[in-house]
């Protein structure tokens, strides 16, 4: 029967943990990321592969306007 289970926050697989498994034998191979929200809370991010963290870190990093960069493509070209 399972105790609980973990869940990939990238791409939602999952892996069940029984009574007898300890989370350091499920999770073999996953990635945990503790995010530091302010004074004593922590929130915990569970991914399953390296790709599906830099998923996640990739969207949480703030996008560069496309005209920005354009601007110094253009400012080489003069």
């Amino acid at each position: 029967m399972p105790k609980g289970y973990f869940v990939c926050y990238s791409c939602g697989k999952r892996a069940e943990l029984s009574t007898e498994e300890r989370p350091c034998e499920v999770l073999s191979g996953w990635l945990t990321v503790s995010h530091w929200k302010g004074p004593g809370a922590v929130e915990h991010y569970n991914f399953c592969s390296f790709t599906c963290l830099k998923t996640w870190a990739d969207a949480q990093a703030p996008k560069i306007p496309e005209a920005f960069l354009r601007a110094f493509e253009e400012e080489k070209d003069e």
